[in-house]
Formats: C-alpha cells, sequence, structure tokens
C-alpha cells in the first residue's frame, strides 16, 4: 500500500512538471511565431496540459482498463468546467474573449454530442476513433491559420508582435523542454494509472468512478495550475481558453487516439452512457449562459460552479457505495437543483440577448 501510494504521488508530480516544462517551451515557440494568446490557451497550453489525460487514457487502454481510459476524459471535462474555472473566477473574474462564445464553446459543446452519438451503440470502433482524431487535426490547422490571419492584420496595422526573451528564449531551449515534458508525462501516467487500478481493487471501488474521479482531478492538475496562474498574470485568454480548449482535446485527441491503440474498440461503460456523459455536456452547454453574463465569469458564478462539482462527486460517491441516502439525494437534485439551472439558464438568456453583440473586453 505505501508503495502504491509513493508511486501515486510521484506520478501526480512527475505530471504536473513534464506539463509545466511542456506548456513552457510550447508556449514561447508558439509566441514566437506570433498566434495570439487566446489561440495559444486553445491549442498550446490546452494540449500540454492535456497531455496527463493522454498519456492516462492511452496507458489505461494497453493495460486493459477501458473504463479508466473513459471516466478518465468525461471525468476531466467535469472537473474543468466546474472546478478550475470556478476557482479561477473565484480569484479573480474572468473575461471571456467574443470568440469563446461565437466559436470554441459551440465546438466544445459540438464535440460532446458527437462522441454521444458514437458512443450509443457501447463502443467507439477504430474508424470513429480515427475520425475523432482527424477533427481535433482539422481543428487545430483552423485555429492557427485563424489566427495567422489576425497576425497579418495586426501587422499591417503596424503593431508588432511580442517578442520573446528569457532563459528559455532559444528554440534550442523550447525543444528541450518539450522533449522532457513529454517523457515526464509518459512515465507519470504509467504510475498514476497503475496505482489508481490498484486502489480500485483494495477498496472495492469500481475503475470506472476511479477515472472520474480520482485519475480525473489529478490529471487535470496541470489545467488548475495554468489557469490560476495566467489568471493571477492577467492573461485571462489563456486562462479560459486552456478549459475550453482542454475539454475539445480530451475527446477528439485523448479518446481518438485511445480507440485508435484499442484491439477491439473502445468499449463505453452503460454507466457513463445513462450519466456522466449527459453531465459533461450539460457543464459544457452551461458555458454559454455563463459566459453571456455580461462576458465575464463573475466570482458568485464561480462559486455556483465549484459547488456543482461537489454535488455530483457526492453522488459518485454514494452510487459507487449504494448508500441507503442515494435516493433521497438523486430525487432532491433532480426537483429541487434541475429546475432552478434550468430557471436561472433561461432568465440568463433572456436577459443578456445582445452580449454576443458586444465588443470585446480588454
Amino acid at each position: 500500500m505505501i508503495e502504491q501510494v509513493l508511486y501515486f504521488v510521484l506520478g501526480l508530480g512527475a505530471l504536473i512538471v513534464g506539463a509545466e516544462a511542456l506548456v513552457r517551451g510550447a508556449s514561447k515557440l508558439a509566441l514566437s511565431w506570433g498566434i495570439s494568446p487566446l489561440v495559444v490557451g486553445l491549442t498550446i497550453v490546452a494540449f500540454g496540459t492535456s497531455s496527463p489525460e493522454m498519456a492516462v487514457s492511452v496507458g489505461a487502454v494497453w493495460n486493459g482498463n477501458n473504463d479508466i481510459a473513459v471516466g478518465n476524459v468525461v471525468g476531466s471535462n467535469i472537473f474543468n468546467v466546474l472546478f478550475i474555472l470556478g476557482v479561477s473566477a473565484l480569484i479573480v473574474p474572468l473575461v471571456v474573449h467574443v470568440q469563446l462564445i461565437r466559436q470554441e464553446v459551440p465546438i466544445m459543446i459540438g464535440a460532446s454530442l458527437v462522441l454521444i452519438a458514437l458512443a450509443l451503440d457501447g463502443t467507439i470502433t477504430r474508424a470513429e476513433a480515427a475520425l475523432l482524431f482527424g477533427l481535433l487535426i482539422a481543428y487545430t490547422v483552423f485555429l492557427v491559420m485563424q489566427s495567422r490571419k489576425e497576425r497579418g492584420r495586426t501587422d499591417e496595422a503596424g503593431r508588432a508582435s511580442p517578442g520573446v526573451s528569457g532563459w528559455d528564449g532559444t528554440a534550442l531551449v523550447q525543444g528541450v523542454l518539450v522533449v522532457v515534458g513529454l517523457g515526464l508525462l509518459v512515465l507519470g501516467a504509467q504510475w498514476l494509472v497503475g496505482a489508481a487500478v490498484f486502489f480500485a481493487k483494495a477498496m472495492g471501488v469500481s475503475d470506472l468512478v476511479i477515472g472520474l474521479t480520482i485519475v480525473a482531478a489529478g490529471t487535470s492538475m496541470p489545467e488548475v495550475a495554468a489557469s490560476i496562474a495566467a489568471a493571477l498574470k492577467g492573461e485571462r485568454d489563456i486562462a479560459v481558453g486552456n478549459v475550453v480548449g482542454s475539454c475539445t482535446f480530451n475527446i477528439l485527441g485523448c479518446l481518438g487516439l485511445s480507440g485508435l491503440v484499442a484491439a477491439n474498440g473502445l468499449a463505453i461503460a452503460p454507466a457513463i452512457l445513462n450519466f456522466d456523459a449527459w453531465v459533461m455536456v450539460a457543464t459544457a452547454l452551461a458555458c454559454l449562459p455563463v459566459f453571456l453574463t455580461g462576458r465575464e465569469i463573475a466570482r458568485w458564478e464561480g462559486a455556483v460552479l465549484i459547488l456543482y462539482y461537489a454535488a455530483y462527486t457526492a453522488y459518485l460517491v454514494l452510487a459507487a457505495q449504494q448508500h441507503d441516502a442515494l435516493a433521497a439525494y438523486s430525487g432532491a437534485m433532480l426537483s429541487f437543483v434541475v429546475p432552478i439551472t434550468i430557471v436561472t439558464v433561461i432568465a440568463v438568456m433572456v436577459r443578456q440577448p445582445a452580449a454576443v453583440a458586444a465588443p470585446p473586453h480588454r
């Protein structure tokens, strides 16, 4: 037990350090290429901080633990929106770029719905996984081309792009950081998955619940660190873009690659289809009304997001234990929390009809 706890802690540490090195190196490379901060958050930072999810999901599939692979992605997306955005907004209200409302959040919602459509038969085949991964490549190329067009317009207006300086300002150092970061991510993922499977068997908790909670939160720690650090530094586009981009990458990239390496396709547990996948879609949909309230995630909205994550986690724990209070808890959620949420969303949408058309906050 002590050995597995040590592996779990070392695995998390390697994931966090590796993601930090990867994000630092890749971000500086992206800035050198003249890509905007929002696109850096949506691509380089989001993909870099989601590398732990990628490594864990692929490693879990190789070890025959499909439930951890799928649960990790679904749980990470729920954690990203409810917990990371919530904590970041509590620290400093997050201004939301208009591009996120008009383009990126709808893409994230679309990716979530595509996943459910492909998984309805209980399996993501290799062909379907290839489709997901192909969509990720197309999305990334589109974002880079879009950003470079914006850069061209900026250059024509006479505004110069920021330079890259510091000890990691050279391409060689940035490349080394990327390589070292990837190596630590792979190693940390192996330790983390192994320890998580051990804990699941020792405590009698299913692999799915472990993937949805402990592993999902653990592999999302780089996103937590990146978004909080970006918010504190005033890089709010990166803070919010990191979360939205990570959710899209998790579905298209992590599950896409996991399905490609799975020998017989990626099996989707009925519990995911019946509950957790729909929670993931609901959290994605919740981004639109939250972002539309003046295009700023206020502190009170951040607190609400965190409370929702606490309620979701409590449900998972009660369901895993088949606790006597599960029926009463589920009834309270359905009869009280859900209706209030729906009414709030409708009220926000009615009161803020022109928010998307407003000029961007800067």
